[in-house]
């Protein structure tokens, strides 16, 4: 067990910061559903509450960067690594729609089936991970992978068959429904505009995720970790302001009716749950890697099946039972063989002081 956690766990700060992403994440969607209406919608506006969120987390970056440097630091390397921030507009725009389909598909969804949904995204993670850092997963590490998988489809089988019964109700009391139109409403109940924003949704985590990773160790590993958050943030929230340009809420957003609307005690704590997300999430990719963010996000299902069963009365059935179980499997069997991806000046010093030694 003491190998298993040095190989996961490098440091105790970095099995805090793995504790810390799950707590925060699984606290968001529970915050995000309860803030909806009952009528599944938000009386507030979801962009505005995104952009306010990068806001918070681009004061939060540098206020950490300015507690160990100067004004004058700040702004030489802000300067000096400009290229690295043009880079950041690529993952801060992925991020901003990932940010923004998460209020869409929680809408539609409840938090521990969006969650296992989510797991989709670790096959796409382990593909995009092994491009980028020209890194192999080993058998095992891809066994975990399709685990976790195998788990995310029982939840959806869940999913089609409520849907489906639900349809097939519906027809049977209509005299003009056909016995033969059963189950094409099955293949609709599965293929429906919510799992293609969910799909959406998992390829930009997936992309957004690993490249911010490949960022912060290789291509900007010289880049101090809060000034790579400010570029970050700045380039998200030059992708809100497109995002609410392009709904035409640009100017309405932030007139007296729309800002009191954000007033809420629930909307200014998913504001502040997601900004701590975004400076713990730079920290995990710094410290860990994406793949092991993936098997966090696994986790969460467990703890997330439970709070909502206590908070909001929603049923743990034998297909959500049963997909835990393998999440589970699978999170202890990539244990046994974890990924270990360090930043590229980490190699090199590495490296140095091997050859110091010879």
């Amino acid at each position: 067990m003491g190998l298993i956690s040095a190989e996961m766990f490098p440091t105790k700060l970095s099995f805090i910061i793995f504790i810390s992403y799950m707590g925060l994440f699984i606290n968001q969607g529970i915050l995000v559903t309860t803030s909806k209406s009952k009528d599944n919608s938000y009386s507030y506006s979801t962009v505005t509450v995104v952009l306010l969120t990068e806001c918070l987390k681009l004061v939060a970056a540098v206020i950490l960067y300015m507690k160990d440097h100067t004004v004058s630091e700040f702004t030489a390397e802000f300067i000096k690594h400009r290229k690295v921030l043009m880079l950041y507009f690529i993952p801060a725009g992925l991020y901003c729609l990932y940010n923004n389909l998460q209020f869409t598909n929680l809408a539609n969804y409840d938090p521990t089936t969006y969650f296992l949904l989510l797991q989709l995204r670790v096959v796409v993670t382990g593909v995009v991970f092994q491009f980028l850092f020209k890194k192999h997963l080993s058998r095992v590490q891809w066994a975990s992978v399709f685990l976790l998988t195998l788990g995310c489809i029982i939840k959806e089988i869940s999913h089609v068959t409520k849907a489906t019964t639900a349809a097939a109700a519906a027809q049977a009391s209509s005299a003009e429904a056909a016995g033969a139109g059963a189950g094409e409403v099955s293949w609709l109940a599965f293929f429906n505009i919510h799992l293609v924003f969910i799909l959406l949704q998992v390829f930009s985590s997936c992309f957004a995720g690993v490249y911010n990773e490949y960022l912060l160790k290789d291509a900007g590993c010289d880049v101090h970790i809060m000034m790579a958050n400010v570029y970050m943030y700045v380039q998200s929230i030059l992708c809100n302001l497109i995002a609410l340009t392009c709904k035409g809420e640009l100017f309405s957003a932030f007139t007296v009716a729309g800002l009191s609307a954000l007033a809420q005690p629930s909307v200014l704590a998913i504001i502040a749950n997601n900004a701590a997300i975004g400076i713990v999430t730079s920290l995990f990719l710094r410290t860990l890697n994406s793949i092991l963010k993936t098997f966090a996000s696994a986790l969460e299902l467990m703890f997330t099946a439970i709070l909502c069963w206590m908070i909001f009365g929603i049923p743990v059935d034998l297909y959500t039972f049963l997909a835990l179980l393998i999440v589970i499997a699978a999170t202890f069997l990539y244990a046994q063989n974890p990924v270990v991806n360090k930043a590229r000046n980490e190699v090199v010093a590495e490296a140095k002081q091997t050859d110091s030694k010879v």
